[in-house]
């Protein structure tokens, strides 16, 4: 099998130059107990992927990097009964245990075991399986290590989905899609009529945009330095889009003394504390 593998984080920029991945011929591994082998079809960018190469968000070396894709399962272990060869599935980083502290108390997505083998760069039911040709052990990236034609992640990383949606869409729904969705439907629970300004317009923040549109909310306010991305947040369903220059007179504008809810999908602290600028009293 084929992977992008990261050996060194924080290398000069431009990385076009310093060409901080490299694509590696692996062994290919065999799902163990509990855990499916997949056919990679299509893998998506995320800004985590690129933190971890920035050196930013550290991770043990050398680890083969990407998490968000979708593909077709090629082989199940033992154990495995729900999932079949041929099915269209969605990887996900958030695999959960259903057994840990957590885990009973319905917040799986803060599994503390999937939170520790994540860190350490193996899988939820064991170590870590890739190889190099010559034996060196290669990481895990969040359970997943999609930037590759072939994976074998734990049953718990994977979600069977319909053959008919395309694997350009299918990819992001891993990570971007269901950060953005559950940041307004599970965290905010925006509710129909409410405000909504949503900060950063990259993948998560188009999400929330949809997420908001769908939960019904009456003003969806979208906010981003990049002009070109403006039109894109009103075709999926913002009613207003501006710069970060623009925001509080777009909010005064649409939603009075500010929004019930500010999404914050840019990563930044400045952004955070720009949400707060335009969230109303008793908002969220």
């Amino acid at each position: 099998m084929r992977a992008s593998v990261l050996y060194a984080a924080g290398l000069p920029r431009p990385y076009a130059d310093s060409k901080p991945l490299t694509l590696e011929d692996l062994e290919r591994p065999a799902p163990r107990r509990g855990e499916v082998a997949v056919d990679i079809a299509c893998s998506s960018l995320c800004h985590s992927d690129l933190s971890v190469v920035d050196g930013v968000r550290v991770r043990p070396l050398p680890m083969a990097l990407g998490h968000e894709a979708v593909g077709r399962v090629s082989a199940v272990g033992d154990g495995v009964f729900d999932v079949r060869v041929g099915d269209h599935v969605v990887l996900v980083f958030v695999p959960s245990c259903g057994e840990c502290r957590l885990c009973l108390a319905g917040r799986p997505a803060l599994c503390a075991r999937a939170a520790e083998a994540n860190g350490s760069g193996d899988l939820l039911h064991g170590p870590a399986l890739l190889k190099t040709r010559g034996g060196e052990r290669i990481n895990h990236h969040l359970g997943v290590s999609a930037f590759a034609d072939h994976v074998v992640v734990a049953r718990e990383s994977v979600v069977v989905i319909d053959d008919g949606v395309p694997y350009e869409v299918a990819a992001m729904f891993g990570c971007a899609v269901l950060t953005g969705m559950g940041a307004v439907a599970n965290t905010a629970r925006v509710e129909s009529g409410q405000s909504v300004a949503v900060f950063g317009l990259g993948a998560v923040g188009l999400a929330a945009v949809m997420a908001a549109k769908l939960a019904g909310a009456s003003a969806v306010v979208a906010i981003d330095p990049n002009t070109a991305k403006h039109a894109l947040a009103l075709e999926a369903g913002a009613t207003h889009a501006g710069t970060p220059e623009e925001a509080e007179a777009l909010v005064r504008r649409t939603a009075g003394e500010g929004v019930d809810v500010a999404i914050e999908a840019a990563g930044s602290a400045r952004v955070l504390a720009a949400c707060l600028d335009v969230t109303s009293r008793g908002g969220a």
